[in-house]
């Protein structure tokens, strides 16, 4: 009898030692997503805890745009007579200033037309002191009716003639009223209508300059700005004084303070609009056509975020670290959205109160690692 009861109890302990490691070997597979760190782990490693925060986040939208000026502030300087140039000193890049002489023009027909001029004003001046008299006379009835109205026809018709004589010389620069015989010139002053840079030089000295044809082309960058280009899908995105920064390939790290000051009304085949920025400050390497890139903080956020280091990505999710027990951290998966200053949104699939967890906000590929069996570098 004592030699059976020993046997079963051998056989009993033999039960339960083969049933323990089953157990915890389910107790493992249902927790693939936890990993614990020893002390000496824990003391080496670079994993720190602390309470998620809450932060305003923006989205930043990314566009393209190019420096414009709007077209009162671009002139192209023509002449409206024609004639050579005889003496030009403005080179491309030149700053001129309003009323400023820019260039020299030379014909024969600025001779002719002040000569017509003189002529019609002398003519006009006998005309008038002939219709007063004519008028007098009729008036008396010591003239007939016939002449007093030729003269006045005369009369008007002269006047009209001296007037757009007087307009003409207008055109070319010359006043009319400085104008007599001991003045005339066989040349003309080209004078600069606004402040601003020359961009364009057209023609050169004693070629002839057509009416049609442009001289100079001017700038003014007292407007200058900046047109993106938005696509229709994120128009709803921007408002009037909303915030921009812009900059160009060639120097990245120099960045352009911009206000969306007016968005266009008008969809282009590629379904685009153009948004038009100011920039606060001008810069005179900022040049009408140079191509830019902008950013434009579109949305803010007053979401849960976590330092860039305490998110990891594996297998084409992002997880984070939740702290679960002495030691132990769950792998959790989360969805991201916007990022910037080195935090990113985040957000659970389940809910949970994040507010009293304890997440691993630097370190979290170390766990990582440890967990997938992968030797840290």
């Amino acid at each position: 009898m004592k030699n059976q009861l020993i046997v079963v109890i051998i056989v009993f302990l033999s039960a339960c030692k083969t049933n323990t490691p089953g157990e915890n070997d389910t107790d493992k597979a249902e927790s693939p997503d936890v990993v614990q760190l020893t002390n000496a782990q824990v003391k080496n490693s670079d994993v720190q805890l602390g309470i998620l925060q809450r932060k305003d986040v923006s989205a930043i939208l990314r566009v393209t745009g190019k420096i414009d000026v709007p077209p009162q502030n671009m002139v192209s300087v023509s002449v409206p007579m024609g004639g050579y140039l005889k003496t030009t000193n403005l080179l491309e890049g030149m700053h001129v200033r309003k009323g400023e002489v820019i260039a020299t023009m030379e014909d024969q027909q600025y001779i002719q037309l002040q000569q017509d001029y003189l002529t019609a004003k002398a003519q006009y001046s006998y005309m008038d002191k002939e219709y007063s008299r004519q008028k007098d006379l009729n008036e008396s009835k010591a003239s007939s009716d016939k002449v007093f109205e030729n003269a006045q026809a005369g009369y008007t018709s002269q006047k009209v003639l001296v007037k757009s004589l007087s307009e003409k010389l207008k055109l070319i620069g010359i006043n009319a009223d400085n104008l007599n015989e001991d003045n005339i010139s066989r040349s003309i002053n080209i004078y600069s209508p606004i402040d601003g840079y020359v961009t364009s030089v057209k023609q050169n000295i004693g070629k002839y300059v057509a009416p049609t044809d442009v001289v100079f082309e001017l700038v003014s960058p007292a407007d200058i700005h900046l047109a993106l280009t938005v696509f229709e899908k994120d128009l709803d995105k921007l408002f009037i004084g909303q915030k921009v920064v812009a900059y160009n390939n060639s120097q990245p790290e120099k960045k352009y303070a911009c206000e969306v000051i007016l968005i266009g009304q008008e969809l282009s085949p590629e379904r685009a609009v153009t948004v038009h920025c100011h920039f606060e400050q001008y810069d005179k390497s900022l040049i009408p056509g140079m191509y830019m890139n902008a950013e434009v903080r579109v949305i803010t956020n007053n979401a849960f975020v976590i330092p860039n280091d305490g998110l990891v990505r594996f297998e084409g999710k992002q997880y984070v670290f939740m702290e679960t027990g002495d030691q132990k951290f769950k792998m959790r998966e989360v969805s991201t959205q916007h990022a910037e200053h080195d935090y990113t949104q985040i957000n659970f699939a389940d809910t949970m109160n994040v507010s009293r967890t304890r997440f691993v906000l630097k370190g979290a590929y170390t766990l990582l690692m440890k967990m997938k069996n992968v030797p840290e570098e």
